[in-house]
This record gives structure tokens, C-alpha cells and sequence, in this order.
């Protein structure tokens, strides 16, 4: 959704010839588009200009002066239109301002500051610190990763002063009035985070997810989300969320994004680059959440050209090809070539997988739960980590017994061919079924590919090589679907260009 109140919105859009309530509507439609350009999915698109939220806000307002916690109060500091918050003296620095005078600007973003004083109605927030320290104390995961857990916590050594909750409403029209009050504006910090709550519905039926619910936030944003926030919460009665996971920011060639570097990256552009699973699987495969990760075009082409088109689109074209597995079936996998103990003999058969193939039939038997815990840890690199070592170990593994040198006219020889493909299209459907989130398409195509249908691709009945442990498989003997060509096209340099200048678009506010 968008945050779409405050006096930077205000400005930009009187610097637009626009009203604010114009501005939000195409900006909020740029961000919507950008969401269905990159694939992703959402059950609610939330602005915090609509009726709902506004009279969430509303309500959440008076919860907290009912309480006590609010009272009118002068207030003066450093203030930051861009971030919307007052700044303390120790994150600012001097600069030159455009006509090359003196100014004050945010260490942190470089964005100019000026010094603001007005009566606002304040937030308690000194009373807090106690039970906020007891929260994240009993509660050493709420705040993930660890390094922005220790952050907070060293906040709440600090002076923990009194918040500012509005601002005079001649200076800011563009946001929601206080309740009873007409002549001040609820900060739009306050208006903004508690649409956590109205997009759940709040007042009344939010208890169904709330305080069950976890945040993905911004690193530059986690003072607002782990002390702010959680303290609202309390003062109006309610838990602080079950997680707060917080992420970092993406350089480019080790600087920071910035419009006047020029060096800002549109992800219109990158989706006609790299695909729409290209990019997505990039960005989730590099990206470590507890530190900034570079990013650059030729590394973006190296990965994806790499773990998607080459190790595991090339995977499936020789599982699959015509030559090797000229029924276009699912083979029968044979316990006698493959038996459950490395060595082993059964029947007329002979055992003829080695050391090295037990060892990836465990690791592909272990990345289901491997992989789901990864995810539920908000570690997706480390996930996409593990499936591309496996991928690689199937690749060792197809490649160690060279099926197409195997001779189908020998009756044991079929054997084992079959064993390979069942064994290899069986670590593909796994691969496919764990990387439906992260590549959606060329997931669909893979286990299209592989006659694994809508209702079979869930990770909760996912069984991996049934009949290694004697049990039936599904898929065995099954044809298998239709040939969907390459999997994953390879990304080279004259297609970039050429994909690049075809998804220029004019909105660059994307």
C-alpha cells in the first residue's frame, strides 16, 4: 500500500501544480503497477487516505488521550521534511544548501533540516522504556536480525524523550485532523503505522491477526517501527507485533542510490532486462538482510545466467530430451540399482549408485524442511543457497553415470537409466515445488514440464523419492507434459540492451 499524508507529499504536490489527493492517486498507481510488473501477489492494497484508515486513526487517537498518554506541549528542534521527524543534534552534520549557503542536513540522508517550533500535542513515550526493554528482553527474536535487535536495544540506553504526535494545521493541511481539535494535524508517523491495524480491522475485528502479525520494514525506518510503534501499542492496550524484520538497503557499485549520482536503478527496467523471475530470483538470492548488498548489471547476469539457466534449466532439457527419454514418461525407479543401503544387493539387480549419490539423495531429502525454516527465519538467500547446492549435486550426479551412454537394449542397463531419470526428474520436482515463491513462472513451467499438477505442488505433502523408501510413486510411469522449450533463456549482452530500451518507461518515480 502507500503512506500517502505529510507535509513532503504536500510540497510535492504544490510543486507539481497538483492537489496532494491528485498526487496519491498516481503515485499509488505507479506503485501498483510496479507490484504487478514484478509478480508480486497481495490479499489488500491499503492507502492511508482512505475512510477506513482515517477512521482507525481516529479512534486510535482518542484510545491513547482517554488513557492519558497525550497532552499539548511546545515543542522545537530540528525537523526533516523528507524523513518527517525531528532529529536530534548528534545525527547532523554542516553542508551548502543549493545557493551555496550554509545549512543543517541528516547525517544519515544528507537531507536539509530546519530548525521548527510550535505547541503539538506529546506522547508519553519517556514512560516506556521499562516495558518496552522488558518486551525485546522477553522477546529476543522480535527484532530480526540480531545486529538491529542489539540496535534498539542500545536506543532505549539513551534518553528516551517525549514525542511530538501532531503538527500545527496551518503549517500542514494534507493529513487527518486531531479529533476535537481542528487546529492541529496527527503526525503522520502515527497515522501511518497504524495502518497495521485498519488494513486488519481495527476497531473491531482486528483481533483475529493482531498480535500475531510480523513487519518487514526498511532499516532507515526502525526507530519508527521498534521503539515508536511498539509504544503506541502499549499505551493503547494492545501487544507489540509477534516479529519486526528489518532489512537493508542495495548499493550500487558499493555507492549509495542517489538521483543526483544518477546511479538510481528502476525495477520497470530491470523486469524487461533480466524477466520478472530473473530479477525477483537476483534480488532474493544476493540479498542478506543484515547488510547493505552491492548491485551491478554484469553480476545480476553472471548469477542468473548461471544457477537458472544454465545448472537447472540445463538439468531439466537433458532429463528430458528425446534421446535419453524417448517414452516422454516419468520412469520406474529400480531398488535393485539403487538400493537403500549403499552396497547393498537385491534380487537378479546390482546395486550400482555410489557414495556420492547417497549423499544427494539425503541433501535433497533434507531441503524441504531445510528450506522452510530458512523462510520462516526471513533468511531466503540462505534457502536459494541450499537448492542451488543441490541443484549442483544433481548436475554432478547426471553427469557421473552419463545416461546417454548407457545401452537400452540390455535389460539391466534400462535399469539403471531409468533410476537416473526418475532419481533426477524427482530432485527437479523438489527444486520446482521449493522455488514456486521466489520464481514463479519458471517453477510453473518446470513442474509443468514434469506433469505435476495444481494440487500436488504444496510443501506440506511434498515426498521425495518414495520408492527409495519402498513406498508407491505418484509419478511413476506418468507421461510427462508437454516440451515448454528452454527453461530459462540465457541473458547476453545484446538482449540486455535490447530488453533494457524496450522497458524505458517515462514514470520515473518507479
Amino acid at each position: 500500500g502507500t503512506d500517502e499524508h505529510g507535509l513532503k507529499i504536500q510540497q510535492a504536490a504544490a510543486a507539481a501544480g497538483t492537489s496532494p489527493a491528485e498526487l496519491c492517486e498516481r503515485i499509488s498507481g505507479l506503485f501498483r503497477r510496479a507490484l504487478s510488473q514484478a509478480g508480486v501477489s497481495y490479499t489488500d492494497f491499503t492507502r492511508t487516505s482512505e475512510p477506513r484508515h482515517q477512521r482507525a486513526v481516529r479512534h486510535f487517537w482518542g484510545v491513547l488521550k482517554d488513557a492519558g498518554m497525550l497532552y499539548k506541549g511546545a515543542y522545537e528542534g530540528w525537523y526533516c521534511t523528507a524523513e518527517e521527524s525531528f532529529l536530534p543534534e548528534n545525527q547532523l552534520g554542516e553542508s551548502k544548501d543549493s545557493q551555496g549557503r550554509p545549512c543543517r542536513v541528516s547525517l544519515e540522508t544528507g537531507h536539509q533540516v530546519h530548525w521548527t517550533k510550535e505547541e503539538n500535542y506529546m506522547f508519553r513515550l519517556s514512560a516506556f522504556r521499562d516495558p518496552l526493554q522488558n518486551w525485546l528482553r522477553d522477546n529476543p527474536r522480535a527484532i530480526f536480525p540480531a545486529p538491529f535487535y542489539q540496535c534498539t536495544l542500545r536506543w532505549l540506553d539513551e534518553d528516551l524523550p517525549d514525542l511530538s504526535v501532531s503538527r500545527e494545521r496551518s503549517r500542514l493541511q494534507w493529513g487527518i485532523p486531531v479529533p476535537g481539535d481542528p487546529t492541529q494535524t496527527i503526525y503522520v508517523w502515527v497515522d501511518a503505522l497504524v495502518n497495521y491495524l485498519s488494513v486488519v480491522g481495527y476497531p473491531e475485528s482486528h483481533g483475529t491477526w493482531w498480535p500475531g502479525v510480523q513487519h518487514v520494514v526498511g532499516k532507515d525506518i526502525l526507530k519508527f517501527h521498534a521503539l515508536y510503534w511498539p509504544a503506541l501499542l502499549l499505551a493503547a492496550g494492545l501487544e507489540p507485533p509477534e516479529r519486526i524484520l528489518v532489512h537493508s538497503h542495495w548499493t550500487v557499485r558499493g555507492q549509495k542510490m542517489s538521483k543526483s549520482l544518477g546511479n538510481v536503478v528502476d525495477p520497470s527496467v530491470c523486469v524487461g532486462q533480466y524477466g520478472v523471475d530473473g530479477f525477483r530470483y537476483f534480488l532474493l538470492r544476493q540479498g542478506v538482510p543484515e547488510r547493505d548488498c552491492d548491485y551491478y548489471d554484469e553480476k545480476v547476469v553472471k548469477l542468473v545466467n548461471s544457477e537458472l539457466a544454465d545448472a537447472l534449466g540445463g538439468l531439466l532439457n537433458r532429463a528430458t530430451a528425446p534421446s535419453i527419454n524417448p517414452s516422454n514418461t516419468y520412469p520406474r525407479f529400480s531398488e535393485s540399482c539403487f538400493p537403500k543401503k549403499l552396497g547393498s544387493r537385491e534380487g537378479k539387480g546390482t546395486g550400482r549408485a555410489c557414495a556420492e549419490d547417497y549423499e544427494l539423495v539425503a541433501a535433497v531429502a533434507s531441503l524441504p524442511a531445510q528450506v522452510d525454516s530458512y523462510f520462516q527465519s526471513f533468511q531466503i538467500y540462505k534457502a536459494l543457497e541450499c537448492i542451488a547446492q543441490c541443484v549442483r549435486q544433481t548436475n554432478g550426479f547426471f553427469q557421473r553415470h552419463k545416461p546417454w551412454k548407457l545401452d537400452r537394449r540390455d535389460a539391466v542397463e534400462q535399469l539403471w537409466l531409468d533410476t537416473i531419470l526418475h532419481t533426477t526428474l524427482e530432485c527437479l520436482r523438489v527444486y520446482g515445488t521449493l522455488l514456486q515463491p521466489v520464481v514463479p513462472h519458471t517453477a510453473d513451467k518446470l513442474l509443468s514440464r514434469l506433469a505435476v499438477g495444481p494440487g500436488e505442488r504444496n510443501l506440506s505433502d511434498l515426498m521425495f523419492l518414495a520408492r527409495y523408501d519402498g513406498k508407491p510413486c505418484p509419478f511413476e510411469g506418468r507421461q510427462l507434459g508437454p516440451d515448454t522449450g528452454i527453461l530459462f533463456h540465457r541473458l547476453g549482452k545484446l538482449e540486455t540492451m535490447k530488453k533494457r530500451k524496450q522497458a524505458q518507461v517515462p514514470d520515473k518515480q518507479l
